[in-house]
């Protein structure tokens, strides 16, 4: 089971901290490489899991910060050269983003490294900030969102140590990672709806109260993650029939969701049901090959859960295009139930 790897921010709600919690190996987030930053912008609960194993902080170094141009390395090729057609789209545009003193984003100036930095202020988009060691600048939200979802999904595509998968509940974030303008061809895609199979505790649980039922109904949980995932990869590997996939997955999903759901009855926390959308890709063969079904054709895959699937084209980044098919997008505006 990958990890989590939210974003934009350090900190992730605590809503999506307890989905991870529960349905991921764990969490990550990117921190500020400098430690004294580092400790002012990790919480007490976040440095807390890190000590239990369940948190993972990633601070960007030279081997994160070469992707995009960081010191002392030239910027690596079709990564950057997107992010700099990006950013000068929404330069020219006609809702360019305006520095405002309200609506303004900050940005840790080690994520981006120094010629992105240089093309963001050359453009207007951006300011750095004095004092405090020079270490952050201040930019609309769209190009704190543009970047940030940019580079969760190269670090997911480059690090070998820990699986990642990037998840945001940024729309804006989401959208413009998957739909970068790549110089290659486009990559096919399902979006799957997970949001009803996958319930978390209502605002306000304590989060010890979900590391202990995290504990105590291990195998349960395990056992909805399991099928969650192979159907996704299943998804991913025979996307031309999406139909038969979920077929076979229909009496295991529908159990595990079962016993799952029978356990969160049991428990002392009330639960809620977000929407959670998967973008999953699919091979680079399918691209333009899909034939779009009805939506209503999956209703009632796994008891009263619908996977509302549609077919789209999403064209990520280089290092994302086969190594990380998927990309988790958290509504916070919608509860199902």
């Amino acid at each position: 089971m990958p990890t989590l790897l939210y974003y934009p921010l350090v900190s992730p709600p605590q809503e999506i901290l307890h989905q991870a919690l529960l349905y991921w190996d764990g969490i990550a987030s990117v921190v500020p490489e400098s430690r004294d930053v580092y400790e002012d912008a990790v919480s007490d609960e976040l440095k807390d899991l890190r000590d239990r194993g369940l948190y993972h902080p990633v601070a960007l170094g030279p081997q994160h910060t070469r992707l995009l141009g960081g010191p002392g390395h030239r910027p690596r090729g079709e990564s950057y050269e997107v992010l700099i057609e990006e950013l000068r789209e929404l330069a020219a545009g006609a809702q360019r983003p305006r520095l405002s003193f309200l609506d303004a984003a900050f940005l840790y100036r080690s994520k981006v490294g120094y010629l992105l930095e240089d093309e963001i202020v050359r453009l207007g988009l951006g300011q750095r900030l004095d004092g405090a060691g020079r270490r952050s600048m201040t930019v609309p939200k769209e190009v704190q969102l543009l970047l940030i979802g940019a580079l969760a999904r190269e670090l997911a595509a480059e690090t070998t140590a820990r699986a990642y998968t990037p998840y945001t509940d940024q729309r804006f974030a989401h959208e413009t990672s998957l739909r970068l303008p790549a110089l290659g061809d486009g990559t096919a895609a399902w979006r799957v709806e997970l949001g009803r199979l996958l319930p978390v505790p209502a605002p306000g649980t304590p989060t010890s109260e979900v590391l202990e039922f995290r504990n105590r109904y291990d195998g349960e949980r395990q056992r909805l993650i399991d099928a969650t995932q192979t159907m996704l990869v299943d998804l991913r590997r025979n996307w031309e029939h999406p139909a038969d996939v979920l077929q076979r997955m229909r009496v295991e999903l529908t159990q595990a969701h079962k016993d799952y759901e029978s356990v969160t009855r049991s428990s002392r926390m009330a639960w809620v049901s977000r929407s959670i959308s998967v973008t999953v890709g699919v091979a680079a063969a399918a691209a333009g090959a899909l034939i779009v079904p009805h939506l209503g054709w999956l209703a009632g895959v796994a008891g009263s859960i619908a996977f509302n699937v549609a077919t789209r084209e999403v064209r990520p980044l280089s290092q994302a295009k086969k190594e990380h098919p998927f990309s988790y997008l958290h509504h916070v505006d919608r509860e199902l139930a």
